[in-house]
């Protein structure tokens, strides 16, 4: 699982599982091109990649992952600077809670736009640069809750499972190009989203996972650079649940 000489572009890298992926991804010798639109965050990340390997370049690029231009602005700007796109991970994600009785128009726009639009919108952008090169590997980041569902939040678990049947359907459409594509649902991660839960639905989780602790954003990062790496050349169209023993297929 040696990176160098790749180039990883991550969306949703500002901070939790997306930074966790980037220095992962940094750590194994990887070039890294952070997407995402708090720049001061991003920047951040930058850092913490040159924290965990001297030299490693972290390019950053402030983009809506909503806006199909900006993507393909932002795969544009990264073969110019760098001449290739090895890996995409499609990381950019938000959760908002919702009966369904009650869930706004609005709210279920904004998750299906950045869930799930953003993938298809990062995996159109970077097939032109994959194709000519005959390799790549697209990795979508899911959701358990995209597997099982979850009373609330109908709008998220519907836009990650979206991108289950998406990881699935792409890898069908571009594995004769030796083009991977594959899916992770983590469980519950440690992250500034989580820390919103009420303790007691934290408790429940943990108790519901075999390993009994929630996960961090590293034990998210190296499975993402395994389904990169050459070590898993021959699988696509899977999905990895990173949850501790959770939800077990």
């Amino acid at each position: 699982m040696n990176f160098e000489g790749k180039v990883a572009l991550i969306t949703g890298a500002s901070r939790g599982i997306g930074r966790g992926i980037a220095m992962e991804m940094c750590k194994r010798g990887a070039d890294v091109v952070l997407v995402g639109r708090d720049r001061a965050a991003l920047d951040e990340t930058a850092q913490h990649c040159a924290g965990v390997r001297p030299g490693a370049v972290a390019h950053v690029i402030t983009a809506d992952v909503a806006d199909q231009a900006a993507m393909e602005s932002v795969v544009a700007e990264t073969m110019e600077r760098f001449g290739r796109v090895d890996y995409a991970i499609a990381n950019a994600g938000q959760s908002i809670d919702s009966l369904l009785m009650r869930l706004a128009p609005k709210v279920l726009d904004q998750m299906l736009d950045v869930n799930l639009k953003s993938a298809f919108y990062l995996c159109a952008a970077v097939t032109k640069p994959m194709m000519k090169a005959r390799a790549g590997s697209i990795v979508l980041v899911s959701s358990i809750v995209g597997l099982t569902g979850n009373g609330g939040q109908a709008a998220y678990a519907a836009s990650k499972a979206g991108l289950l049947a998406l990881a699935k359907s792409v890898a069908k459409e571009l594995g004769s190009r030796n083009i991977r594509v594959n899916a992770v649902a983590p469980g519950l991660i440690e992250t500034a989203m989580t820390e919103k839960l009420p303790d007691a639905a934290k408790e429940m989780l943990i108790k519901q996972s075999a390993l009994g602790r929630a996960g961090t954003p590293e034990d998210v990062g190296g499975v993402v650079a395994f389904l990169c790496s050459d070590a898993a050349a021959y699988v696509t169209g899977q999905t990895i649940v990173v949850d501790g023993g959770v939800v077990m297929q």
